[in-house]
């Protein structure tokens, strides 16, 4: 697995990276999928953040900032 390119903008473009922060980014992978770099809020927000989602073993829910998912929203297939 490897990942081939960034969706949206680069972290230092959208001012997104901090020490405190870190550097949210989406990325494409090249089996067609997509990878997310954010901060780690499983033990804050629990494994089932809602009644329909579920986060299994080996799975972490992160937080990415707005600009982050906005950025890449050009970047993002239809299908």
């Amino acid at each position: 697995m490897k990942a081939i390119r960034r969706l949206g903008k680069t972290p230092k473009e959208r001012g997104d990276t901090t020490a405190a922060t870190g550097s949210p980014d989406i990325l494409a992978l090249d089996d067609g999928s997509f990878a997310v770099i954010g901060t780690d809020i499983t033990d804050q927000i629990g494994v089932y953040p809602l009644l329909d989602a579920h986060c299994a073993t080996g799975e972490r829910i992160v937080r990415i900032s707005r600009a982050t998912l906005i950025s890449a929203k050009s970047d993002i297939p239809e299908q």
